[in-house]
């Protein structure tokens, strides 16, 4: 064979084997496509953490301002509740964490703050001498009861949009979730009202 025959039946070649190739990566493209439609993590898709993170901040968020008036943040509320619910079983600082399922860190500097604006008071353990027991003050539960009704009216606009019953489905589904991620900490699931 002549060598210009050669070189272009070498030419026709290269240009097929360009050409089978660009038709694999669109082949392999449009399947990768196809199976990201049906991922979880898919973009596509409705995804748990962006959602649980927009719905979470944006209730924060929503609360954080219309409570912004009684000095307290929405995390202090929460304590405030927590504590209200507790009375008489005062809970210790540990327990208060594990029942908000924060680091202790966390709840030394909102109980600091707390205590210097008088809404709580730690009193020593009775039998634990490392240990207090957090106690709302009565100035603290007349902020709550107050927080607390913002809340509940806060709730009721969110969930508006839902029946009563989509709402109760929610809770449930929610209540799963949460249990799930939960033990995917190595954490038992904590007994809900509905157990």
């Amino acid at each position: 064979m002549s060598e210009r025959k050669a070189t272009r039946k070498s030419s026709a070649n290269a240009s097929k084997s360009v050409a089978d190739t660009s038709s694999s990566k669109e082949k392999l493209s449009e399947a990768a496509a196809a199976a990201e439609d049906h991922e979880l993590d898919s973009p596509s898709r409705r995804r748990l953490p962006p959602l649980l993170r927009l719905a979470w901040y944006s209730l924060n968020q929503a609360f954080r301002r219309r409570i912004n008036d009684l000095g307290i943040t929405p995390d202090q509320f929460t304590i405030l509740r927590w504590l209200t619910e507790c009375d008489p079983q005062w809970p210790t600082q540990r327990e208060l964490g594990a029942m908000m399922a924060s680091d202790p860190n966390t709840i030394t500097s909102l109980l600091r703050r707390m205590e210097k604006a008088e809404v709580v008071i730690r009193q020593p353990h009775e039998t634990d001498r490392r240990a207090n027991r957090i106690q709302i003050t009565a100035a603290g539960k007349r902020i709550y009861f107050k927080a607390r009704q913002i809340a509940i009216d806060l709730q009721t606009e969110i969930l508006a949009p839902l029946s009563e019953t989509k709402r109760d489905e929610f809770f449930q589904l929610l209540d799963v979730v949460a249990q799930s991620c939960r033990q995917s900490l190595g954490g038992t699931p904590v007994e809900t009202d509905d157990e």
